[in-house]
């Protein structure tokens, strides 16, 4: 541990100091992110380091409230390795191991635990891990993906077309990520493409989802491993939607927090 112990962070405490912690029943938030292209303008750090980024700043600002937990920086990825440095992980393994962290608190005894997620295609599996968490345990697991917070928001203030315009390194994306770390942008190299099947059914776009979901290999439908327009990223509406995403994410731990954990009733007598 480099630095002072922080109240928030899961591992600075000593395994008897955790008896306390438990106590005082925190939520427990695991950040997963991924590593992959993210167009020619962003590092393939993207997924982790914005939920990474937005996750501590929750934890800074209510340190009683929550327990922060080292990240998963790999995720589900097999549609993204055309593209030179994507990692994956398998499903199936990514479940379990997820699973196994989830089902590691509650058997300490936390009640609440939130999946953070900052990679869309983790996102049924996490959910899959989050359900089967809460079915087998007597704690209540949820998980979210950041741009869900806000999608009233992102809405309102977008200026890329809906839909398309906001869906991988976009305008989104990149915008919290010059609000971050402005000197990692090479906006000389963003780029703008929209190459998914046009359908009213189905498309891709972090400001909402269709009705029909598929996804195809990345290198199929982007050259650029863009979709959408990081051109008209600013580091203005960076910080609007980096500062909304914590706001409502804070309200909402405060409401999960105060979730009752109900008995379940067995229906058959």
């Amino acid at each position: 541990m480099l630095g002072p112990k922080l109240k928030y962070r899961y591992d600075h405490y000593t395994w008897p100091e955790m008896k306390d912690v438990i106590a005082r029943q925190p939520v427990c938030i695991l950040p997963i992110g991924s590593v992959e292209d993210h167009g020619r303008h962003l590092p393939l750090d993207v997924d982790n380091f914005l939920i990474g980024e937005m996750c501590e700043d929750v934890a800074r600002r209510i340190p009683d409230e929550v327990l922060l937990l080292p990240g998963i920086p790999y995720g589900f990825e097999d549609h993204h390795m055309s593209f030179p440095g994507t990692i994956t992980i398998r499903s199936e393994h990514l479940e379990a191991f997820v699973l196994d962290i989830t089902l590691s608190l509650a058997h300490h005894g936390f009640k609440k635990i939130l999946i953070a997620d900052g990679h869309g295609s983790n996102m049924p599996i996490v959910d899959m891990a989050a359900r089967k968490t809460t079915i087998q345990s007597d704690a209540l697991c949820a998980c979210f993906i950041w741009p869900s917070l806000i999608t009233g928001l992102i809405k309102d203030t977008r200026e890329s077309p809906f839909p398309g315009g906001m869906a991988h390194a976009c305008e989104l994306e990149t915008s919290v990520y010059l609000y971050l770390n402005e000197q990692a942008v090479q906006m000389q190299n963003a780029e703008r493409e929209i190459g998914f099947h046009k359908s009213k059914y189905y498309w891709h776009d972090l400001g909402g989802g269709p009705p029909v979901r598929m996804m195809d290999w990345w290198s199929r439908i982007s050259q650029s491993g863009v979709i959408g327009d990081p051109t008209l990223a600013t580091k203005e509406k960076g910080r609007i939607w980096y500062d909304a995403t914590v706001n409502n994410l804070i309200e909402f731990i405060r409401e999960f927090r105060g979730f009752e954990v109900r008995p379940k009733t067995d229906m058959h007598g």
